[in-house]
């Protein structure tokens, strides 16, 4: 098993440009970059503290804005060194809600989710960045 850190913490915003400018005022946190998801509608803005291999916040725009306010986190991510053997390996563990195929952003980075044992998202991602 090849899973090397927490990779970033997604939350679910309703306007990504306002909570950008909130966490980089409130925790000091940098904007890192913005994604148009390869689905059109989802937009992805990363933020940290600028140093190297560092967990980040993914702020999600698009995604749903109905869930109540204890459910706006939206997953864990953790980074592998080789998504396409983790992705075998997951197949493997009878986990719940794997995802059929892994996705492939625009600059190169991909990933896959699954459900924990209580129904909490997973990601395992590798990054181009």
């Amino acid at each position: 098993m090849a899973v090397l850190k927490l990779e970033h913490v997604g939350v679910m915003v309703a306007n990504l440009e306002a909570s950008i400018r909130f966490y980089e005022e409130v925790s000091g946190l940098k904007h890192k970059g913005t994604l148009l998801h390869t689905n059109g509608v989802i937009r992805l803005g990363f933020l940290g503290f600028e140093q190297l291999n560092e967990t980040e916040v993914e702020l999600i725009e698009g995604y749903n804005g109905n869930l109540p306010q204890e459910g706006k986190v939206h997953h864990l991510a953790f980074t592998v060194d080789d998504i396409d053997l983790e992705f075998a390996r997951i197949q493997g563990l009878n986990v719940e809600q794997l995802d059929t195929e892994i996705t492939a952003l625009p600059n190169g980075s991909r990933y896959f989710f699954f459900n924990g044992l209580d129904g909490e998202r997973i990601e395992f991602f590798q990054s181009t960045r």
